[in-house]
């Protein structure tokens, strides 16, 4: 039954919100291994076996939200903020270019600091010096204006979670200034501008249903995204959901396996926080249909500072090491890293 509704994902790349929760709440093992074996070839057909680095770069910790289960919302006392200068951002950015990463990524929290002055600044000083390599921004919601700016400085990409696709679950994990539409909204407006555009959502935050991600399934094949970012729940000790349960691994790989079935081209990374619950788990989510993964750019010195979650891996690694260290991971389970921009196969601009 299970297998059938799997071919049927593979024909069609979507199933009704009926079969999706079938799926979900009832994958044995071997239905599992089925699935990820269909991702894994229709991964290799798009991309062969290449693993594609994004150097990520978490230049601010300061945020103007308040979001219950992130670490750097701005009612943590505790979070010792820091922002990287525009020097600083470079010079992570020579590091990694050294290091064969033609992929940067800046990540911060929404903080007001880096309005579109500077960061228009950043982003065209970032693609002067290095024209070949792809830029992804996420900093979050920002005006339509802004997001132009920053498209026309330079930016290629932009990663925006939705997080949850239901609008009751999203008020559960925002404050009530927080909507749902309003992030939809900077969603379409991204892929309307022209940027490759990542979504996706966390996997077992409090309250989420089948359902819910069930909901969160349909938006995904409907909005098309080139990139979903999806990870595991993973709980902080000074937040609201402290004492919640972190999400669970397995199901997160189930949902990348089926993914991978939704949209062929699409760019899945296998994220640290899989990495954090599980010694494998980016390993484990490349062989479920992943493609991606960032190691940290950011100066050792502050990456102990950007905690989202509670013991976060590769905190005290220097760049170098985490590159290497992924090389090896990635050629254990026979996956080759990519030195090169990695786009998606669905954008069509000669870039």
């Amino acid at each position: 039954m299970l297998k059938l509704l799997i071919d049927k994902l593979e024909k069609e790349n979507r199933l009704t919100k009926e079969e999706f929760a079938i799926l979900i709440d009832n994958a044995t093992e071997e239905d599992r291994q089925y699935l990820f074996s269909k991702a894994r070839k229709i991964k290799e057909r798009y991309f062969g076996n290449k693993i594609y680095i994004r150097g990520l770069i978490e230049f601010t910790n300061y945020c103007k939200n308040d979001c219950y289960y992130c670490g750097i919302r701005r009612s943590n006392k505790e979070a010792e903020r820091y922002r990287l200068t525009k020097d600083d951002i470079l010079s992570c950015c020579e590091t990694g270019y050294s290091l064969g990463f033609r992929t940067f990524v800046l990540q911060g929290g929404e903080d007001p600091y880096f309005n579109d002055e500077r960061m228009t600044d950043i982003v065209s000083s970032i693609k002067e010096r290095y024209s070949d390599c792809a830029l992804t921004l996420s900093l979050g919601e920002r005006s339509y204006e802004s997001y132009k700016a920053l498209y026309e400085a330079g930016a290629d990409r932009y990663l925006l979670r939705h997080e949850t696709a239901d609008s009751g679950h999203y008020s559960k994990l925002h404050p009530e200034e927080m909507l749902l539409s309003t992030r939809k909204e900077a969603l379409y407006a991204l892929k309307e501008i022209g940027y490759q555009v990542g979504t996706g959502f966390m996997v077992g935050s409090p309250y989420q249903t089948t359902e819910h991600i069930c909901t969160d399934l349909e938006f995904i094949a409907d909005f098309k995204p080139h990139m979903v970012g999806i990870g595991p729940f993973i709980p902080h000790h000074n937040t609201p959901f402290k004492d919640f349960k972190a999400g669970s691994v397995e199901l997160t790989l189930l949902l990348i396996g089926i993914i991978r079935l939704m949209l062929p081209c699409c760019l899945i990374p296998a994220t640290t926080a899989l990495g954090t619950l599980a010694a494998t788990g980016r390993e484990m989510g490349v062989l479920a249909g992943a493609n991606v993964v960032m190691p940290n750019l950011s100066p050792s010195t502050v990456r102990n500072k950007y905690l989202l979650y509670d013991n976060k891996i590769c905190t005290g690694d220097e760049a170098a090491e985490c590159r290497m260290c992924l090389e090896r991971r990635m050629n254990s389970i026979g996956s080759v890293i990519a030195v090169d921009r990695g786009d998606s196969p669905l954008v069509t601009s000669s870039i």
